[in-house]
């Protein structure tokens, strides 16, 4: 373990066993709000190339090409933009149980969705965690086509597969806590501030370096959502597909290499300005005596391996984070810690 000498957080070496009893097996989809899902369709499909699996009066359910599972990515219209869950699959039905059983010993109100009330979704669970994030948790999901080696349909960015999800909060130790110890969550790489308290933990449950990524800010916020891609060469390709499609503007960041994860990235706002990342090049993660890599935040190689800052924006602006109780955005809560190095203004 390693101590953080300002706040005793102990950052735990490999994956904990989780004390809900729930095998959490990685990050599976994610649904942002949109106000306009043929606007939408133009990035994400037209001009990104995800692949479409079904579209509803009301939504996009969208995939990559090497994912089997009936989507990855859920648009669905709304008034105002933000992020309504974060979906991670679980192993059986009975992690379901245990997680009902778990959450509701907490103090969170849970709701079961029963299988089919979404388009290729079983049976589902989803509760807000104790800072806010809209959690879901599936079994089972339809099996698609995968179009790996449909080397004919390949469009755009070439997506092959969800990643991650980036959320901001106002106290990343209390929440690495509970990530770790009840849900069981590993971390892989994390960073702490000039006087040693944890600013950002990247958390893993399948083997590569994160799920779920914690960054201190403004929160509870969705900051984005990543998504797998072959190589560096998919990553500028992208780029180039959007600048001659009329899309340029929506690049944020990047590309880039980060020196945390050692991931190629590119940033994207959405129509809304919900946020994804291209994500490429980032390692296995297998050992149970993993050490996780310790990072400071005013290292310029954390962020950028090449030493070039995030804009503002990547700071300031994130989804916020819908209440499965009635859609509306929750309330927000600054940082306990500054909320950028101190290179970015």
């Amino acid at each position: 373990m390693v101590s953080s000498p300002s706040t005793g957080v102990q950052i735990q070496r490999g994956r904990p066993t989780p004390r809900s009893g729930a095998n959490i097996i990685r990050a599976t989809h994610g649904e942002y709000q949109v106000t306009d899902l043929d606007r939408a369709y133009a990035f994400y499909v037209d001009a990104l190339g995800f692949v479409v699996t079904e579209r509803t009066t009301d939504a996009l359910y969208l995939r990559g090409f090497e994912e089997r599972d009936h989507h990855s990515l859920v648009l669905r219209k709304g008034a105002a933009p933000g992020a309504s869950h974060l979906a991670f699959k679980v192993a059986s039905d009975d992690d379901l149980d245990r997680l009902e059983h778990f959450a509701s010993a907490a103090g969170l109100r849970t709701i079961d969705v029963p299988a089919d009330q979404e388009p290729g979704h079983g049976r589902a669970l989803r509760f807000h965690d104790p800072f806010g994030l809209p959690l879901e948790f599936v079994a089972r999901m339809r099996q698609e086509e995968r179009l790996l080696q449909r080397f004919d349909l390949y469009r755009g960015a070439q997506v092959m597969r969800f990643d991650h999800f980036n959320c901001q909060l106002p106290n990343v130790a209390e929440a690495y806590a509970w990530y770790s110890s009840e849900l069981g969550f590993g971390c892989s790489e994390y960073t702490v501030s000039d006087d040693g308290r944890l600013w950002a933990a990247w958390l893993q449950r399948k083997q590569n370096v994160h799920d779920l990524a914690l960054m201190n800010g403004t929160g509870p916020r969705v900051h984005h959502f990543g998504f797998w891609v072959t190589d560096p060469m998919s990553v500028l390709r992208a780029c180039d597909v959007l600048a001659a499609s009329g899309w340029a503007h929506a690049i944020e960041r990047g590309p880039g290499r980060h020196g945390l994860s050692n991931a190629f990235f590119l940033y994207l706002r959405d129509p809304d300005g919900n946020r994804i990342e291209l994500y490429a090049s980032d390692y296995l993660l297998a050992d149970p005596d993993w050490e996780p890599i310790r990072w400071t935040l005013n290292d310029p190689r954390r962020a950028t391996f090449w030493g070039h800052m995030a804009p503002p924006s990547w700071f300031d602006e994130a989804a916020c984070c819908l209440s499965f109780e009635n859609g509306e955005a929750l309330p927000m809560t600054a940082g306990m810690l500054q909320d950028r190095p101190d290179h970015v203004t």
